[in-house]
């Protein structure tokens, strides 16, 4: 018999973006966005939510996201640059994190909503305190944070598995 691993999702929205005439996958962060991604990683140091690996999109916004929330990290995993986070639905996000490598433990996935708030929702069986309560209320908005704990492999990540939502965080009020 087995024993599950414990295992933690944490699901970073990228911080705000700014409207140039670029393509949308070009768009860099405003700057209420440069503030509000050391924030996160702040944010996260403090909670003691040190991922091993990372799977950023590859869109500017929220590489340039995790360029300001790593430093505030106790260590920097090593990150993934993933095209088929960017736009991605539930479907593809979910694809995307069962091929995590068993030996990760703490997954940050670096993305854009509505992909973020559906999957957060998708793997949430249940809330610690009120952190669901939190996260609908807020929807999911630029560089929030909800961090989804269960027991298993990635390749059991799926719709509706028996996770729990352990923290939803946002700098805004």
């Amino acid at each position: 018999m087995s024993v599950e691993t414990a295992r933690s999702i944490i699901l970073l929205r990228h911080a705000k973006a700014d409207w140039p005439q670029v393509s949308d996958h070009d768009r860099p962060l405003a700057e209420r966005g440069r503030k509000e991604a050391p924030l996160a990683g702040d944010w996260l140091a403090k909670e003691g939510l040190a991922p091993d690996r990372a799977l950023c999109s590859t869109a500017v916004r929220t590489r340039e996201t995790w360029k300001l929330v790593v430093p505030k990290l106790p260590a920097r995993p090593k990150t993934v640059y993933e095209d088929r986070l960017y736009e991605a639905s539930l479907g593809e996000l979910i694809a995307v994190v069962n091929e995590t490598p068993d030996d990760v433990r703490n997954l940050i996935v670096i993305g854009h909503n509505p992909g973020v708030h559906a999957l957060a929702d998708a793997l949430s069986a249940r809330a610690d305190d009120d952190a669901a309560a939190r996260m609908n209320r807020s929807g999911f908005p630029t560089a929030a944070i909800a961090v989804v704990s269960f027991a298993g492999d990635w390749k059991s990540v799926e719709h509706g598995m028996d996770g729990t939502l352990t923290h939803f965080w946002t700098s805004h009020t």
